[in-house]
């Protein structure tokens, strides 16, 4: 895919236009995203069988409509953690049982997570199902949170929540694919370093999901 960088600055009103126009009005149907799903393994030289019984997840991308340039709300694992631990992503985990919706998984984990009221979430819309290697099927939920957000993070999931300019993640010259070893295989994932901050894995797969749907022709 051609890679055109957006502009220097995006403006809230010109993401939500992009963003009510190209995101998925609906969840997408989990089963049918198995055939060509978006994922961890798009990026390997190896062929790809995709799992029977893929884990259902949602996560929430979380855009915050500063009066000036948004910004994507991200968090820090607790190191306390079993899997994942110290990595930056975003708020979300398994489809529960009783969970009424997608988007309801998503804004309870937000909550559950880091205190964020769901009343303060505008849904945008949905991107495309992403396959972690863990064989979790994780549907993004993005949406428009207001500037007046307040957060009470809960220590054993969450060390730290912060922000990072939409400008940033949204230029393709910071999405850069790395490489490390995992399990006796090289394993290839997309990176956006911001300051102290490593974002990559998943995470950043989502955020280059995310360009790709808005900003690429």
């Amino acid at each position: 895919m051609r890679a055109d960088a957006p502009p220097e600055t995006v403006l809230t009103g010109d993401f939500v236009g992009r963003a009510l126009a190209r995101l998925r009005p609906e969840p997408p149907n989990l089963h049918a995203s198995l055939a060509n799903p978006n994922g961890d393994h798009a990026f390997q030289d190896e062929p790809f069988e995709p799992p029977r019984d893929p884990k259902p997840a949602a996560v929430l991308v979380p855009v915050v409509a500063h009066a000036g340039e948004p910004s994507l709300l991200l968090t820090e694992r607790a190191t306390s953690l079993r899997q994942h631990s110290g990595q930056i992503a975003f708020p979300g985990g398994r489809v529960d049982a009783d969970d009424e919706s997608v988007l309801a998984a998503a804004c309870r984990e937000a909550e559950e997570e880091i205190g964020l009221d769901r009343a303060m979430v505008r849904p945008l819309g949905y991107l495309a199902p992403y396959l972690s290697t863990t064989g979790y099927l994780i549907i993004p939920v993005v949406g428009l949170v207001a500037a007046t957000y307040s957060l009470s993070l809960n220590p054993d999931e969450v060390a730290d929540a912060f922000e990072v300019p939409l400008s940033f993640l949204m230029n393709p010259l910071r999405h850069e694919l790395q490489s490390r070893e995992w399990k006796g295989k090289s394993r290839r994932y997309y990176a956006m370093p911001y300051g102290e901050r490593y974002i990559w894995g998943v995470t950043a797969g989502i955020i280059r999901n995310l360009y790709e749907t808005l900003y690429e022709p």
